[in-house]
C-alpha cells in the first residue's frame, strides 16, 4: 500500500487519537502516528500540540523512525523552544550511538534547529562529532560548524570550532576535506574581514590530493575554493592548472565550468610565450564544446559563460565558430546567445561562412530572431572591414525582400555602416529612400531621418522628405523628434535658402508647443546659434564625425575581469556582478583577477602602506611644491591686490563652506557661480563688499571663515584607479581638520563599499570615521565629502614631512595615491603664547635653529597680515615699529605640542617680507614657511 493513506483523514482523526497512538506500546502502531503526524505537517496543519508526545518516540534504535521524529523536531523546535530543550539529552546520547548514521543524523538535526536556547548544549556532542573515528560523521559535522556559525557566530570562534574546521582540510578522507572547505568558504562569504581560509602551498596541495576522489558536488566546493588562492608565481599557478585540467573532462558541467574558472584566472599569470600557454587554450576548446551538446537550458547558461571568455580570451575558441550555428529546434533563447558569440568570433577567415549562415537566418520565421540576425550582418561590416561590401550588398538583397521588419532593421545597420565607413556606400541611399513610406518604428524612423540629414547635398529632394515626417511632428516619439530636428538644421546649413520656412517651422514646433524639456533645450541651442553666429553654428552642428568603434556591447574591462571570477554562477549568467541582484552585503565579495604576467600591477592589501613602488611614482601623484601652493591658487582665483582685507578668494572659500553653496540669493545675482579668469573685473568689489558685513564680525578677516583652505585638485586620475577619480583638499574649521573629497565615477559600472586608509604619517593623521558613501554611485556621479580626520594615528617620519599616502578601496579593487597636507590645518587655537613666555623661549631655543625666509610679492600692511594670519591660529603677541619697518612677533602651535615662534619684517614700500623662525624642531620651518606663503598671498 502507498504511503498517500497518511495524507487521507479518519472520521474522527482528532489530535487525541494520534496522541493515543503515538503513546502505544506496539513498534509499528508509533511508526504509523508518526508518519501520520509528519503528513498532516506537510498539508500545513498544525500539529504542534503534540510535540512531547513525538519527542519520546526519539528513544528509538529504529532508524526510519528515528528520521521522522527528526524532521518533525526540526520544524517546529522553532514555534516551541523549551519544550524543543527536552529532546537535548536524545541529541546527546544519539552522537555517541555505536551507528556512525545515527551520530551523523543527530549532528545534522542539531546544525538545522535553529534556537539560541539549544545552541550552548549542541558544543560538546559537535566537538565529539567533528573528531569521530567515522568520516561520514565528521563530514556532516563540518557543515554543521557552519550552520552553527549562522545562528551563533561569536559562540563558534569562542569554542574554537573554526580551528578544527581548519584542521579537517588536512583530513584523510576527501569528503570530509570537501565539506571542510565547504563551510569555510560559506563562513568567509559572510564574513569577508576574516581570514579563515588562509591557504598556502602545502593545504593547495592537499585540496588538489582530494579533488581527484571526492564526489561531484565535492569536487566544485574545492574548485571555487582554489579559484580564490593567489599563487606566489607562475610556475605555482601552472602547477594547479596541470593539476586541475582533468577535470574539464567530467561528466558534471558544473564541474566542468568551476574548473574553467580556475584555469581562466590562473592563465593571467602565465606568459603567452610558454608552449603551456598553448597546450592550455587547445584543452580549454573541447570541454566548451561539449557543454553544448546537453539540453537547451543548460546550453543556455554555458553559452552565457562563453560569452564572457570569447571576449576574454577569444583565441580559444576562434577556430570552433561551427559549434554555434544556429540549429532549426533551438529555442530562441539559445538562438540569440548563439548569434551574439558567431560575431565576438567574426574574423577575417571565416567571415564568408558567417555572412552565408546569416543570410540564412534572415529569413527564417521568428521575428526577433531575423531582427538580431540583420543587425549581426551590421555589426560584422563594422568589425571586418575587407566583409564591409558583401554585407552592405546582403543588407540591399533583404531590403528587396520588402518585409516590413528586414528593411526596418537593415536601415538602422546602414546608418551604423555609414559612421564607420563615410564616403564609401552613400550609393544605396537612393534605394534606401524608396522604403520610407514602410518605416513605422522609431529606432528605423531616426535612423532614416539622420541620413537625410547627414546627406542632405546628396538628396536632390531632403527638404521634401523631411517634410513629410514633420507632418505628425507631435506623434512621433521623442527619439524621432530629436532626430528630425538636427536633420533639419542641418539641411538648413547645407541649402539656407530653400529651407528658411521650413526651419522655422520645425523651431517653433520644438520650442513653443513641445513640453519635453530634452526637445525644447536642443530647440533654443539651436536657435540661439543660428540667430547670433551661422558659422558657428556651422562648425557645432556638422563637425567631423568621430568613427565608431568596431564593439559597442563589449563588457568594460574592470566587469569582466569580475565576471570572470564568477564564471559558473548566476553572476556569469546575468553579466551582472553579484553586488547588483544580492540583497544585503551579505556573501557578496569583491574579487578580480590575479595580476597579468609581466605587469607591475603588485597585488598588495590596503594594510600594506604602499612603499617603495608609491615612492618611485611620486612625482606624478604629487605636484611640486610651488605649484601646488602657490601658481595654482593665483591661477584659479586672482584675489585683488589692494581693497578690504576680505580678499575675494577668502570669500569664496569660507563662505562656500559655511553656508553650503548658497551664496547666489545673498548676492543678488547668478553671476558668482564662475568666479574664474573669465569673470568680470570689476566683479571683486560688489563681491566683498557684499559679503564684508557678514563676515566682518571680529574686524579684519573674521576667524568666522576658518582658515585658509586651497582649493581641490585631482589626487588620484581615473585612469590610475580604473575609473574612479579622487579630487580634494584639506581644512581645518572650529578645531577640526577635515579632509574634503570629491569621489567621480567614470566607469560604466556602479561603484559601492568605499573605505579609506592610511598609511603612518609624520604627525599620526588618521580617519576620525569611516568613508560614508550613503548611496552606490552611479556611473558619471560625484559625490562630496567632508571626512573628519584626528592625529591620534600612528607616527613615522615622512619625506617630505607633510606626506601622506592613502589607500581607498571600493568594490572594484584598492588604490593607492598620495598627496601633500598644507601644515596650517596642524596649528591649534591655544597657539597664543605669553609676552614673557614668548621671551624667555625665543632667547632659550639656540640660534643655530633659527631660520630665514622671503615672502615674496605680498602688498599688505602688518594690520591686515596679523588679522589675516590669525584666521589660520597664526596669532601676534607684540607689534614693533623700528626704522620704519613693522616688526610682528607670532607664535603657533602644532597639534602635537611643537612650539614655533616667528619673527615678521615688513618694509612698507617693499613687497618682500622677511620671515624668521625659531622652533626645537627645526625641520619643521620650511613647512611652516610654506604655509606663511599661501595664505598671505591668498
Amino acid at each position: 500500500m502507498t504511503d498517500s493513506k497518511y495524507f487521507t483523514t479518519t472520521k474522527k482523526g482528532e489530535i487525541f487519537e494520534l496522541k493515543a497512538e503515538l503513546n502505544s506500546d506496539k513498534k509499528e502502531k508509533k511508526k504509523e502516528a508518526v508518519k501520520k503526524v509528519i503528513a498532516s505537517m506537510t498539508v500545513g496543519k498544525d500539529v504542534s500540540a503534540l510535540f512531547p508526545d513525538v519527542v519520546n518516540c526519539m528513544q528509538t534504535d529504529n532508524l526510519e523512525l528515528k528520521k521522522l521524529v527528526y524532521l518533525y523536531l526540526m520544524n517546529y523546535a522553532k514555534s516551541q523552544p523549551d519544550m524543543a530543550i527536552m529532546a537535548v539529552n536524545t541529541f546527546v546520547k544519539d552522537c555517541e550511538d555505536p551507528n556512525p548514521l545515527i551520530r551523523a543524523l543527530a549532528v545534522r538535526t542539531m546544525g538545522c534547529i535553529r534556537v539560541d536556547k539549544i545552541t550552548e548544549y549542541l558544543c560538546e556532542p559537535l566537538r565529539k562529532c567533528l573528531k569521530d573515528e567515522d568520516p561520514y560523521v565528521r563530514k556532516t559535522a563540518a557543515v554543521c560548524v557552519a550552520k552553527l556559525h549562522d545562528i551563533n557566530a561569536q559562540l563558534v570562534e569562542d569554542q574554537g570550532f573554526l580551528d578544527t574546521l581548519k584542521d579537517l582540510i588536512s583530513d584523510s578522507n576527501p569528503m570530509v576535506v570537501a565539506n571542510a572547505v565547504a563551510a569555510l568558504s560559506e563562513i568567509a562569504e559572510s564574513h569577508p574581514s576574516s581570514n579563515l581560509l588562509d591557504l598556502n602551498p602545502q593545504s593547495i596541495n592537499k585540496l588538489l590530493t582530494a579533488l581527484n576522489e571526492c564526489t561531484e558536488w565535492g569536487q566544485i566546493f574545492i574548485l571555487d575554493c582554489l579559484a580564490n588562492y593567489m599563487p606566489k608565481d607562475d610556475r605555482e599557478a601552472q602547477s594547479i592548472c596541470e593539476r586541475v585540467t582533468p577535470r574539464l573532462s567530467h561528466a558534471n558541467s558544473a564541474v566542468v565550468l568551476s574548473a574553467v574558472k580556475v584555469l581562466m584566472k590562473f592563465m593571467e599569470m602565465l606568459s603567452k610565450d610558454l608552449d603551456y600557454y598553448g597546450t592550455l587554450l587547445k584543452k580549454l576548446a573541447p570541454p566548451l564544446v561539449t557543454l553544448l551538446s546537453a539540453e537547451p537550458e543548460l546550453q543556455y547558461v554555458a553559452l552565457r559563460n562563453i560569452n564572457l571568455i570569447v571576449q576574454k580570451r577569444p583565441e580559444i575558441l576562434k577556430h570552433e565558430m561551427k559549434v554555434f550555428f544556429v540549429k532549426y529546434n533551438d529555442p530562441i533563447y539559445v538562438k540569440l546567445e548563439k548569434l551574439d558569440i558567431m560575431i565576438r568570433l567574426a574574423s577575417q577567415a571565416n567571415i564568408a561562412q558567417v555572412l552565408a549562415e546569416l543570410k540564412e537566418y534572415a529569413t527564417e520565421v521568428d521575428v526577433d530572431f531575423v531582427r538580431k540576425a540583420v543587425r549581426a550582418i551590421g555589426r560584422c561590416a563594422i568589425k571586418v572591414e575587407q566583409s564591409a561590401e558583401r554585407c552592405v550588398s546582403t543588407l540591399l538583397d533583404l531590403i528587396q525582400t520588402k518585409v516590413n521588419y528586414v528593411v526596418q532593421e537593415a536601415i538602422v545597420v546602414i546608418k551604423d555602416i555609414f559612421r564607420k565607413y563615410p564616403n564609401k556606400y552613400e550609393s544605396v541611399i537612393a534605394t534606401l529612400c524608396e522604403n520610407l513610406d514602410s518605416l513605422d518604428e522609431p529606432e528605423a524612423r531616426a535612423a532614416m531621418i539622420w541620413i537625410v540629414g547627414e546627406y542632405a547635398e546628396r538628396i536632390d529632394n531632403a527638404d521634401e522628405l523631411l517634410e513629410s515626417f514633420l507632418e505628425g511632428f507631435h506623434d512621433e516619439s521623442t527619439q524621432v523628434q530629436l532626430q528630425l530636428l538636427t536633420a533639419i538644421v542641418k539641411l538648413f546649413l547645407k541649402k539656407p535658402t530653400e529651407t528658411q520656412e521650413l526651419v522655422q517651422q520645425v523651431l517653433s514646433l520644438a520650442t513653443q508647443d513641445s513640453d519635453n524639456p530634452d526637445l525644447r533645450d536642443r530647440g533654443y541651442i539651436y536657435w540661439r546659434l543660428l540667430s547670433t553666429d551661422p558659422v558657428a553654428a556651422k562648425e557645432v552642428v556638422l563637425a567631423e564625425k568621430p568613427l565608431i568603434s568596431e564593439e559597442t556591447d563589449l563588457i568594460e574591462p574592470t566587469l569582466l575581469d569580475e565576471l570572470i571570477c564568477y564564471i559558473g554562477t548566476l553572476a556569469s549568467v546575468y553579466h551582472k556582478p553579484p553586488s547588483a541582484f544580492v540583497e544585503g552585503s551579505r556573501g557578496v565579495v569583491h574579487k578580480s583577477l590575479p595580476p597579468r604576467a609581466g605587469s607591475s600591477e603588485s597585488a598588495e592589501s590596503p594594510e600594506a602602506a604602499p612603499s617603495a613602488g608609491q615612492a618611485a611614482e611620486q612625482p606624478a601623484v604629487i605636484p611640486a611644491q610651488g605649484d601646488l601652493l602657490g601658481d595654482l591658487l593665483n591661477l584659479d582665483l586672482g584675489p585683488p591686490v589692494s581693497g578690504p582685507p576680505l580678499a575675494a578668494s577668502s570669500v569664496q572659500m569660507g563662505a562656500v563652506d559655511l553656508l553650503g553653496g548658497g551664496l547666489d540669493s545673498l548676492m543678488g545675482g547668478s553671476g558668482f557661480t564662475a568666479p574664474g579668469p573669465a569673470a568680470p573685473a570689476g566683479m571683486g568689489a560688489p563681491l566683498s563688499s557684499g559679503l564684508g558685513d557678514l563676515f566682518d564680525l571680529t574686524g579684519g578677516v573674521g576667524t568666522l571663515s576658518g582658515s585658509y583652505v586651497a582649493p581641490k585638485t585631482v589626487w588620484l586620475p581615473a585612469m590610475k584607479a580604473k575609473g574612479l577619480e579622487i579630487s580634494g583638499t584639506f581644512s581645518r574649521q572650529v578645531g577640526s581638520i577635515c579632509m574634503d573629497l570629491v569621489l567621480t565615477n567614470k566607469a560604466l559600472q556602479v561603484m559601492s563599499d568605499f573605505a579609506i586608509q592610511f598609511n603612518r604619517n609624520s604627525f599620526g593623521l588618521a580617519p576620525a570615521a569611516p568613508l560614508q558613501v550613503h548611496a552606490p554611485l552611479a556611473p558619471n556621479q560625484s559625490v562630496e565629502i567632508s571626512l573628519p580626520l584626528n592625529t591620534v594615528g600612528s607616527v613615522m617620519k615622512m619625506d617630505p614631512l607633510n606626506n601622506l599616502q592613502v589607500a581607498v578601496k571600493n568594490n572594484i579593487d584598492v588604490f593607492y595615491f598620495s598627496t601633500l597636507y598644507p601644515l596650517h590645518i596642524l596649528f591649534v587655537e591655544d597657539g597664543k603664547m605669553e609676552r614673557q613666555m614668548f621671551l624667555a623661549t625665543w632667547k632659550d631655543i639656540p640660534n643655530e635653529n633659527e631660520a630665514q625666509f622671503q615672502i615674496k610679492d605680498c602688498s599688505l600692511n602688518a594690520d591686515a597680515v596679523s588679522s589675516k594670519l590669525q584666521g589660520s591660529n597664526i596669532f601676534t603677541i607684540a607689534k614693533r615699529n623700528v626704522e620704519g619697518q613693522d616688526m610682528l612677533y607670532q607664535s603657533l602651535k602644532l597639534t602635537n605640542g611643537i612650539w614655533v615662534l616667528a619673527e615678521l619684517r615688513i618694509q612698507p614700500s617693499n613687497p618682500s617680507f622677511t620671515l624668521s623662525l625659531k622652533c626645537r624642531a627645526p625641520e619643521v620651518s620650511q613647512y611652516v614657511y610654506q604655509a606663511y606663503d599661501a595664505i598671505l598671498k591668498n
